[in-house]
């Protein structure tokens, strides 16, 4: 009899990608993917280390976990529970300490070990804990497992870890140095995505444009990488998050106008509009050069769209450097945008600060940014009024005949749809902006875009 793995995943889009991985590994054990937990033989938790509170989250999920499993136990029937992720990478044996019901805790370098090591908890019959850090090894293990692709779109990891060290960020901690696959290994994975219907690739990492990885003739950058996976025959999309303005190169910028399949938005974050502030977080970069990015890739395409990231309440920080944030903002004029308040995680030097901001004051200044956020949002959707725009088509609608896509900007786009199937991208004219969607007429099919010239 088949094994039902249930996992559950937090935070970015990477361990979208890591969850995505685990089912593939697991699959040849025999474990079929559930999202109801009363089924499920096994239970993962994919977590992240980067919100507030995030491990005591954690520890609360695995309190009603430990009682479900003490239920079963009672039945006569197992189940199993594992910690992946940062949290397990940051934790590691104080997991199992605090809650004996868990398994099996490891970070997101070692994944790709899972069978290995439910073997190793079977014959040891106690909690097997590994969170060592061999990225390399990951990544060749994985080639030889084949990946399920269930949507025309697939997020592709291409970079791992973290070299910047702000100093209000547990990444370089939970996931390592900088780390680039090499090229050919990430076309085979595009190539095999491509096979199984996939139209739209995003490439990840946590520094996804310092991509260094090998090629034939040495390092290879993002935007050459870029250029290559436009060669593979049915891949029409390529996005890439999250970018780093220090690695922002010119032929990354100017890969935005010369290749059509390189889609026209760019998330970039900078945090803070000002420069005091951005020296304290270490982001080694100031409003005045963030901007001038922004700059040249509007210069070079015209109709590209900005998101990124903010944080409020650095400590330190003052009305008037807020205020800064507030003019950046005005500024660009983002098409979407995230923000948080600063959380202090521990091991990280802004955690250490002595001129930590009130709760009270981080809620107004987030309340005013993201009114700031939301207008400007509103604003660039309803610019996309009587616009047309190639919409790739990913799932039905709720209606019937009814085909729900994405722009090239990322919105939901629903039209109707007759005659047209999940994995076409259609020309579309907006004829409706909702809140959270756009309404479309449907034009005509979009002939398969050119290959840009190398």
């Amino acid at each position: 009899m088949s094994k039902k793995v249930l996992i559950k995943t937090y935070g970015c889009q990477m361990n979208v990608y890591d969850s995505s991985r685990m089912r593939d590994v697991l699959a040849p054990l025999g474990y079929e993917e559930t999202e109801n937990i009363d089924s499920a033989d096994f239970v993962i938790l994919n977590t992240c280390h980067i919100r507030e509170k995030a491990s005591e989250k954690v520890y609360s999920e695995l309190g009603r976990l430990r009682d479900m499993k003490q239920a079963r136990a009672a039945d006569g029937r197992d189940m199993m529970i594992a910690v992946a992720g940062c949290v397990g990478q940051a934790e590691g044996a104080e997991i199992t300490r605090r809650n004996k019901s868990v398994d099996l805790v490891f970070g997101p370098q070692t994944y790709h070990r899972l069978p290995q090591l439910l073997k190793l908890r079977k014959e040891s019959g106690s909690a097997v804990i590994e969170t060592e850090f061999d990225v390399t090894d990951k990544f060749l293990d994985l080639d030889s497992k084949p990946q399920m692709a269930t949507s025309v779109s697939a997020f592709l990891t291409i970079q791992e870890g973290c070299d910047k060290f702000c100093t209000f960020c547990v990444v370089p901690y939970t996931r390592g140095t900088e780390y680039s696959r090499p090229m050919a290994q990430i076309v085979t994975e595009a190539e095999k995505l491509a096979a199984k219907g996939v139209r739209e690739v995003t490439l990840l990492g946590q520094n996804v444009n310092a991509y260094r990885g090998e090629g034939d003739n040495g390092p290879e950058s993002l935007a050459r990488l870029v250029m290559r996976l436009s060669l593979v025959n049915g891949i029409e999309r390529i996005r890439y998050v999250t970018s780093h303005p220090r690695d922002m190169s010119d032929d990354l910028i100017e890969a935005h106008a010369q290749n059509q399949k390189l889609m026209p938005y760019l998330h970039l974050p900078v945090q803070s509009g000002n420069d005091r502030i951005l020296k304290a977080m270490n982001r080694g970069h100031t409003a005045k050069h963030y901007l001038n990015i922004i700059e040249r890739m509007r210069r070079q395409r015209p109709d590209m769209a900005i998101s990124g990231d903010f944080i409020v309440g650095f400590p330190g920080e003052t009305d008037g450097e807020f205020q800064d944030t507030l003019n950046l903002l005005r500024e660009v004029n983002y098409a979407a945008a995230y923000s948080f308040k600063y959380s202090p995680r521990p091991g990280t030097p802004a955690a250490e600060h002595n001129d930590q901001i009130s709760d009270d004051i981080k809620n107004q200044r987030l309340q005013r940014l993201q009114a700031l956020i939301t207008a400007q949002t509103s604003a660039f959707n309803a610019s996309c009024l009587g616009k047309s725009f190639d919409v790739l088509l990913e799932k039905p609608g709720r209606m019937a005949g009814q085909l729900i896509g994405r722009s090239p900007y990322l919105q939901s786009v629903h039209l109707e749809a007759k005659g047209l199937k999940i994995g076409h991208i259609a020309k579309v004219t907006i004829k409706s902006v909702g809140p959270n969607s756009l309404s479309g007429q449907y034009i005509s099919m979009s002939p398969t875009q050119g290959v840009p010239a190398v």
